[in-house]
């Protein structure tokens, strides 16, 4: 169960997992103060929590108590809503929170609640079904703007959830960048990764940073991870799509620039980065089929043919998992 103590780790988890804009420090104190004094004794906030070894919260269950008019469906006249359950990427697929949520609703029973409601997101929506929840196609969500008492003669439009809201709705997607060589005999240049051994060739490249256009993290880890600078203008040669797995949380986004063809010198002057690249190998295409796995192969092809004929691939299906 958590406690006064435990809001700003509440806070912190819902911040950066589940909306769409982290919340800056004053939002961050001021939404920690008022869960702080909701979860203490006669608040209306009930939680459950989970701590890593080093006592930072890393999963939580947050349920709100409000009071309705009594009904057959709420005898007492209190309701509970789901407001927040969020675990860290890091601590996911091992129950968490199933067993916290599971805890929050065996309370908020307990208090008396017994007509519950939430706003799922599409990859959590398994869950909720499978501890009770369901659609109710009566129901419709509508909000409240602040001219919505202004007469218009304009025809009514559908209403639009909070930007919070629906961006809590939608897939969650990560973006990377990569860049594509080859040597002056159109031989792909891969890169040995030392901390993957289900991919272990790769094109220079990796996940985007905050901030970050596709080219530009191109750029920046092309260099960290080879030391060769790639200039301008980019020519994209395919763009590959990810479905999410057991391996990762989210679909993944990324695009598939072409560096050029290096001269020998170029790529004898390559520098790995020790912590991610130990070795870099050119051979024809064919040759790294079968130091490959099938869908690395696959997207090798697709980007290889993509320079060859000038037109860029489409390649949807570098799934997670597989």
């Amino acid at each position: 169960m958590a406690f006064p103590s435990d809001a700003e780790g509440i806070i912190a988890l819902r911040s950066e997992l589940m909306l769409s804009e982290p919340f800056d420090a004053m939002w961050t104190a001021v939404c920690s103060t008022q869960l702080a004094r909701r979860l203490a004794s006669g608040g209306d906030a009930r939680a459950y929590v989970a701590e890593a070894p080093d006592g930072s919260l890393v999963s939580c269950a947050l349920g709100l108590i409000h009071p309705l008019l009594p009904a057959p469906a709420c005898p007492r006249g209190l309701a509970a809503r789901v407001h927040t359950v969020a675990t860290h990427p890091r601590y996911r697929r091992r129950g968490l929170a199933r067993e916290l949520l599971s805890a929050l609703l065996d309370r908020l029973e307990a208090d008396g609640a017994t007509l519950f409601e939430l706003h799922a997101a599409e990859e959590a929506a398994p869950l909720y079904r499978e501890l009770g929840f369901a659609a109710d196609p009566a129901s419709m969500r509508m909000t409240r703007l602040r001219n919505a008492g202004r007469r218009s003669e304009e025809p009514t439009r559908p209403v639009l959830l909070p930007v919070e809201e629906y961006a809590s709705t939608v897939p969650k997607s990560t973006g990377s960048a990569f860049v594509f060589f080859t040597d002056q005999h159109d031989r792909p240049v891969q890169l040995r990764a030392t901390y993957s051994q289900v991919h272990p060739w790769q094109f220079p490249g990796g996940t985007m940073d905050h901030g970050e256009r596709p080219w530009q993290t191109a750029q920046r880890e092309c260099h960290e991870e080879t030391g060769l600078a790639v200039e301008g203008p980019p020519h994209l040669l395919a763009s590959v799509f990810g479905l999410p797995g057991g391996d990762w949380p989210y679909s993944t986004t990324g695009c598939v620039f072409d560096g050029g063809r290096l001269t020998d010198e170029q790529i004898r002057s390559i520098v790995l980065d020790p912590d991610e690249h130990d070795a870099v190998r050119v051979l024809p295409l064919k040759e790294w089929e079968p130091l490959m796995p099938a869908q690395d192969f696959a997207r090798l092809d697709a980007v290889m043919t993509a320079r060859l004929t000038g037109t860029a691939a489409y390649f949807d299906s570098w799934d997670w998992g597989k």
